[in-house]
């Protein structure tokens, strides 16, 4: 068996069928593995239907091979480049909560007039 395949390796397989917690993917005749939910694609998926169907070929990257028991464990995130992350709208967030005098803000210039307040009713 891992003659045949080796840990790493990209490969066409073809999903033969479809648990609420992955897909079985035929890698051959004889081999076939699980792509776990979370192995799907890049974010969370709710329902693995609404991404895969039984029959679809997906490309796939064998992330481990358990020689004892001939498990397959699959990804087909692995295969595919993750989503840039939105970093300019980050920015933009953070700029406007700087820029935005808020709450805290307020009562730290308050707080310098208050603690004078005290010490004039002191002496």
């Amino acid at each position: 068996m891992a003659e045949k395949f080796e840990q790493g390796q990209v490969l066409t397989g073809k999903v033969t069928g479809i648990q609420p917690y992955g897909a079985f993917v035929a890698l051959d005749e004889q081999v076939q593995g699980l792509v776990h939910i979370s192995e799907v694609t890049h974010g969370f998926v709710k329902d693995i239907s609404e991404h895969l169907s039984v029959g679809d070929e997906v490309k796939v990257k064998i992330l481990d091979i358990n020689e004892d028991s001939g498990k397959y464990s699959l990804s087909i995130r692995a295969t595919e480049e993750a989503p840039a992350k939105p970093q300019n709208n980050q920015k933009q967030a953070v700029a406007a909560t700087q820029e935005a005098p808020a709450g805290f803000n307020t009562l730290k210039d308050k707080l310098q007039d208050w603690i004078k307040q005290t010490e004039d009713k002191r002496n």
